[in-house]
């Protein structure tokens, strides 16, 4: 209270931007709802009014869970597929490789054009028995 008498207003003001980097910090996993509401002093409820309606992902009437350990734990599965995908997509670049000098080198040793286009005529081997 003043010395007037008055009540001073407790209630504080964000700038929208400042409710978007919340909202986003906690899209990205930077920080939980109860991270936020301890750092910030701001209450839980207000948060949550925040993500509903800025969130990109989140819809009202959507019940948000955190569970941080399962986005993290799941974050690690997708990049350890990645890099599963990774190695799969260089073996199978290293095949196509060795197979086309494979290709080559026939070419050039046995004189056999294994890469055939549609115009290119059927190779002799061996004929068709008659019956």
């Amino acid at each position: 209270m003043l010395k007037t008498g008055k009540r001073i207003n407790s209630q504080r003001r964000f700038s929208e931007e400042f409710k978007r980097k919340l909202v986003d910090d906690f899209e990205k996993g930077i920080m939980t709802v109860q991270q936020m509401e301890r750092h910030y002093g701001i209450v839980n409820s207000v948060i949550y009014h925040w993500i509903y309606k800025y969130s990109t992902y989140n819809e009202k009437n959507i019940r948000i869970i955190e569970m941080k350990d399962s986005q993290t734990n799941r974050l690690k599965e997708l990049e350890e597929k990645v890099k599963d995908l990774e190695r799969t997509v260089g073996q199978k670049q290293i095949m196509i490789d060795y197979l086309e000098k494979m290709i080559d080198l026939a070419k050039e040793t046995y004189s056999i054009d294994i890469k055939k286009n549609s115009k290119t005529p059927h190779s002799g081997g061996s004929n068709p028995t008659k019956v």
